[in-house]
């Protein structure tokens, strides 16, 4: 399985991008979307309907036009689900889970720590909230994938200039400890599995500032697997030069 996530920043924008052609010429068997800002009657028919695919949307309830996310896939799940028992989270549409039956596939927009950051604490009970249930689940033996949007780069390689950015909500100590303690437990960072000590690798730049221009970026979307899933993993990959957002898309090809 090929399997592809991307904050599009907006799936109505990022459709007037060349969307529709990069799903074509990719080719993925499962993409997991962030913010797509958008209810799902407000999605265009070329993606809801995408030609090959299952689709499957968790809008924001509480706010339009803000945070969803959506999975496109060739296989049929066994069941789908977006909620996770906590109303404040399961509101924000960040969150869809997809259960294939040998192993469950989440797609998750975390929170953003905000304008000095004043939600930092409503995102680590994000995190905490989330890889509890995440825990629960693999006690019945099924492996677990975690993509999309982190919002938050886990060591300094992962960002261009990590000193001017140690008091920046996305690379706080007490953000990058999440990290450190799914490593503890026995997750994997999939893209470090292949390319350990590999500088530049990022995955967002802000457009304000065009700083994709000098790849003044950060690594913050990921793919986290559980441990008993690395036999399965064969290769994990960044694609940059895919344009339309201020995210780029990555992948990981999953034998499963």
């Amino acid at each position: 399985m090929k399997i592809i996530s991307w904050n599009v920043n907006g799936i109505r924008a990022v459709l007037k991008k060349d969307f529709v052609e990069w799903l074509r010429a990719t080719k993925p068997d499962v993409v997991c979307l962030q913010e797509t800002k958008a209810d799902e009657a407000q999605i265009p028919a070329d993606v809801l309907e995408a030609e090959g695919y299952h689709t499957f949307w968790h809008s924001c309830s509480i706010k339009k036009g803000y945070s969803g996310v959506g999975v496109l896939t060739r296989i049929k799940p066994e069941s789908v689900n977006t909620k996770i028992g906590i109303d404040e989270f399961d509101g924000e549409g960040r969150i869809i889970e997809v259960d294939y039956g040998s192993f469950i596939l989440y797609g998750v927009y975390f929170p953003n720590g905000s304008t000095e950051n004043r939600r930092v604490p409503f995102k680590m009970a994000f995190y905490d909230a989330l890889f509890a249930r995440c825990e629960e689940q693999r006690k019945t033996g099924k492996g677990i994938v975690v993509c999309g949007d982190y919002n938050t780069a886990h060591r300094e390689i992962d960002l261009a200039r990590p000193k001017e950015n140690s008091g920046t909500t996305g690379f706080l100590p007490e953000e990058r400890v999440k990290l450190d303690e799914l490593e503890q437990r026995g997750w994997i960072d999939t893209f470090r599995e292949f390319h350990p000590d590999e500088e530049g690798a990022y995955t967002y730049w802000d457009y304000f500032t065009r700083a994709r221009d000098r790849n003044v970026g950060w690594r913050i979307d990921y793919h986290w697997i559980t441990s008993d899933l690395r036999p399965a993993l064969k290769n994990a990959w960044i694609e940059p030069d895919v344009m339309g957002s201020d995210h780029c898309p990555v992948g990981i090809m999953l034998n499963v």
